[in-house]
């Protein structure tokens, strides 16, 4: 992907057990074609992902908005994936951030449910409610019309994890289905980098 760019800002990741982990949010903007993204499947990126949370017997959560669920069945396409992925909870409606993920309604009536801040916010909502080591958010406008101010194929997704949270903006082209679809590789893709990031004995 191209970045445009990518501004650090500070952000607190919340563990499974509870405890509060201080990590850093990268929160860049990346401008991608459909196809540009990965040359893998989103089923290969959740193998290697599976492969490594396995290693390091760690666990992954997903939640989501726009992407209905698609990268919750990414998982669970793997063989063997209930040893590595916890579950996940698809957040269509704005309210149920809130109540099922925990997202300040204050910040979302501010910010609205597509923004970094509330991608941050559900990985680590998800992660700290389903008890798994790493939370993976997607928010964003699939189309065909824009969300407020928000242009179809503007795009949040999130990792949180024992390091803190990172988060990403995409701007994506295509129709509903292949942003849709294009989001759950970024999300994996995410995920991937975290855990490739990550010791093998942390």
């Amino acid at each position: 992907m191209v970045s445009e760019s990518g501004v650090g800002t500070s952000a607190a990741g919340t563990s499974a057990a509870g405890t509060s982990a201080a990590g850093t949010s990268a929160a860049g903007t990346s401008a991608a074609g459909t196809s540009g993204l990965s040359a893998a499947s989103a089923e290969d990126l959740a193998g290697r992902c599976h492969e490594l949370l396995s290693r390091q017997h760690a666990t992954a959560a997903t939640a989501e908005s726009l992407t209905g669920g698609l990268l919750g069945a990414a998982f669970t396409h793997q063989a063997g994936s209930s040893s590595t992925y916890r579950g996940g909870v698809v957040s269509y409606a704005v309210d149920l951030k809130t109540l099922l993920l925990g997202v300040d309604a204050d910040k979302l009536a501010e910010h609205g449910p597509v923004h970094p801040s509330t991608a941050r916010a559900m990985a680590e909502g998800v992660r700290d409610r389903l008890g798994a080591t790493y939370g993976l958010s997607t928010t964003g406008v699939a189309g065909p019309e824009p969300h407020g101010d928000q242009p179809v194929g503007t795009v949040d997704v999130a990792c949180a994890g024992p390091g803190g949270t990172r988060g990403e903006r995409l701007r994506l082209r295509g129709d509903r289905e292949q942003i849709r679809r294009a989001t759950v590789t970024a999300a994996l893709e995410l995920l991937l980098d975290v855990l490739r990031a990550t010791p093998r004995n942390s």
